[in-house]
């Protein structure tokens, strides 16, 4: 049995592979250790941070000898691990990972595997951006993101390559607000400190702003924010010292939640919309601050056009949506079915679905406050099985008492929306078992520059 070296000794590796999730894989006289930020090639030393029986996970302190395949890096960001991987092997690693997930988690075979779909923009590409604030190390406040593995640790950014110009400047101006008013972050520990999160959501088609600044519970005034956003480009523009445009919205959060998250708390709208509007896959749709909604807006299409292919609808079938969210998937499919009915547990993301199909003057489409798990066999004896199933939930997949209703459902054809291949592979090998064929898989490469994965699976009754 290989030794297995104690936390915190520093170890010599040579990558020769990359895990599901990025991390670089080494080997010590047969024990496996993880290494984030090394690449296949690499020749590293790494600390132990954590051991197992059978693997370790360590951290990267310095590359030895880098591969050949390294390039260098672009941004100083801790939520792009991969940009030092060429764009055409990403694609390749993203590929064999879905294929080895279905093979060997799965234990699938006889589907086909279609090439990945590459992202239009390798940059700038997210419509979405959660920044944390944190105390820098001169004590000043700061606005970025965590530190790998530490929850109290800000790397600040200046230029966040993976936001647009306007996402950045909404970033600066919301920080210049906060320091010139003497704001500190908000200090788990102690309880100091009022500034948790800036969330920042764009319209990429519709050039709108969604401004979310999430704090703890607080007195404050936010009329000179409302005031330092004036000129932000958002659609409409304002006049300096006029205030905000129509087309940006600026909302708080109050949260006295000990963890930090963006979700959950008190929101009020301090100025303009409170819903932001895009355009994706021929809809236009109303987003509310918290309700879901792909990050990459141009390769949601893509990623939607590859969900409605595969759907293969004719115009009479009955469709249900289970996961709908804001009803995007759902309202795209349709206009080509009988009729739709979506299931979501999100309260507020039910309004926006029920508001987006009057906006978009879809008939027949029904959807539900609901839990899956409970009220997908009522669905069933009120409206009748389903031809088409459509299902993109969580990134921890389905339950097993999920898949049983769905098998109970019966739909003749099920689309399959996965954020990760390693929850798809045992969900789709349940439905194998139960019947149904996989058919067709595509990845959809939403994130570059990081190992996320996003893939659409095609499973038939056999």
């Amino acid at each position: 049995m290989a030794r297995r070296p104690e936390r915190g000794a520093e170890l010599e590796l040579t990558i020769d592979a990359i895990a599901f999730g990025g991390a670089g894989v080494g080997r010590l006289d047969g024990y496996v250790v993880f290494v984030a930020g090394a690449v296949p090639g690499d020749r590293v030393r790494a600390s132990v941070t954590q051991r197992k029986r059978s693997y370790a996970h360590a951290r990267l302190l310095e590359v030895l000898r880098p591969s050949p395949d390294r390039i260098p890096e672009r941004a100083a960001h801790p939520g792009v691990p991969w940009q030092v991987l060429p764009y055409d092997l990403q694609l390749t690693v993203k590929q064999q990972q879905v294929e080895d997930s279905l093979r060997r988690l799965g234990r699938l075979d006889a589907f086909e595997l279609e090439p990945i779909v590459p992202a239009s923009e390798q940059w700038r590409y997210r419509n979405k951006l959660e920044y944390s604030f944190g105390t820098g190390p001169e004590g000043d406040l700061v606005c970025g993101f965590h530190e790998p593995g530490r929850w109290d640790r800000i790397v600040a950014v200046d230029d966040c390559l993976l936001a647009s110009e306007a996402g950045n400047a909404v970033r600066e101006k919301v920080l210049s607000w906060a320091r010139a008013g003497g704001l500190a972050a908000h200090d788990r520990r102690t309880g100091e400190g009022v500034l948790r999160n800036l969330v920042v959501r764009e319209g990429r088609r519709t050039g709108q702003l969604q401004i979310r600044l999430v704090t703890s519970p607080a007195e404050l005034d936010l009329s000179g924010l409302v005031n330092a956003l004036a000129g932000v480009c958002g659609g409409e523009g304002a006049a300096a010292g006029a205030g905000v445009g129509a087309g940006v919205g600026v909302l708080w959060t109050q949260s006295a939640e000990r963890a930090e998250t963006t979700g959950g708390g008190r929101t009020e709208r301090v100025a303009g919309p409170a819903q932001l509007e895009e355009s994706v896959a021929g809809l236009t749709l109303g987003i509310s601050p918290e309700a879901f909604f792909q990050t990459n807006t141009e390769m949601a299409d893509e990623l939607y056009r590859v969900a409605s292919d595969y759907a293969g609808l004719q115009g009479w079938e009955r469709v249900y949506d289970l996961y709908c969210g804001i009803g995007t998937i759902g309202l795209m499919l349709a206009p080509r079915a009988g009729e739709l009915h979506g299931l979501e547990l999100v309260e507020g993301a039910v309004r926006d679905a029920r508001a987006n199909a009057a906006r978009n003057e879809v008939a027949r489409a029904h959807f539900e406050v609901a839990d899956v798990r409970l009220a997908l066999r009522n669905l069933v004896e009120r409206s009748g099985r389903p031809d088409v199933v459509v299902i993109d939930p969580p990134r921890a997949g389905l339950s097993a008492k999920v898949v049983r209703r769905i098998v109970e459902a019966s739909p003749r054809r099920i689309v399959y929306v996965s954020c990760n291949p390693t929850t798809l592979a045992p969900n789709a090998s349940q439905l194998v078992e139960a019947g149904w064929a996989l058919r067709r898989v595509r990845a959809v490469d939403m994130f570059p520059q990081t190992p996320h994965i996003e893939c659409v699976a095609l499973l038939e009754r056999g």
